[in-house]
């Protein structure tokens, strides 16, 4: 007898409406996510894993797309368009498309090579390939005319990540020790706050030798 209940027209009617209120639940959820957002921020499907199946999901993004709610910078990325009142629309932060990249999976990010250099004022030139370093999966992807890359590394590199120290390692690095001179101490040192030089000497004996002399040294502390 339950068979047949089961498939009666009401029976069926109320599963048809179960379904529309989940699906509802769902938009309503998401929406509300977004719009609380801030412009600029950017989302992957991953984000909302908690609020329904990846299915139902795909398909709220695509209505938010399509109404200009939520604009699609890659597969599997949106973002919430911010407008400028002169340059009009703006891709948004490479770290915050990194962010979304990793996903909830990854602990940690650290910008490195020629990003971080630029994100120190040592280099004046934003690079069209950022690399951030990762304790979670390698990916890329490709925004406008930039690649952001997520490359996967040891612990030691991520020692310092999302520290003052660990963007100096990675430009330290990048820029290579017979390239780093007074100019470059000189131009560090105007950079960084006195609380900044004490993370420094605090994480010091967590980089290569050689890169942390030059941190002691931009400090103006020596052994």
């Amino acid at each position: 007898m339950g068979s047949i209940l089961s498939n009666s027209p009401r029976a069926n009617k109320a599963s048809k409406s179960a379904v529309v209120k989940t699906h509802s639940s769902v938009d309503a959820a998401i929406r509300a996510q977004v719009t609380a957002a801030e412009a600029g921020r950017v989302f992957s499907p991953v984000d909302f894993t908690s609020l329904g199946s990846r299915a139902a999901v795909d398909k709220v993004l695509s209505r938010l797309t399509a109404s200009g709610e939520l604009r699609r910078i890659a597969r599997g990325l949106y973002d919430r368009p911010y407008t400028h009142a002169l340059l009009g629309p703006l891709l948004p932060a490479a770290d915050e498309i990194a962010r979304a990249l990793a996903g909830k999976a990854s602990l940690r990010l650290q910008p490195s090579g020629a990003y971080a250099a630029n994100l120190l004022g040592l280099s004046e030139q934003v690079p069209l390939k950022l690399v951030f370093l990762t304790d979670g999966a390698s990916r890329t992807v490709q925004v406008a005319n930039q690649l952001i890359t997520l490359k996967h590394t040891t612990p030691r590199n991520m020692a310092t990540a999302g520290r003052i120290s660990g963007l100096v390692i990675q430009a330290l690095r990048y820029l290579k020790q017979p390239n780093i001179d007074v100019q470059i101490l000189a131009r560090l040192r105007q950079r960084l706050s006195n609380e900044d030089m004490s993370v420094l000497l605090t994480d010091a004996p967590l980089a290569p030798v050689w890169i942390a002399d030059i941190m002691r040294s931009i400090a103006k502390v020596e052994d």
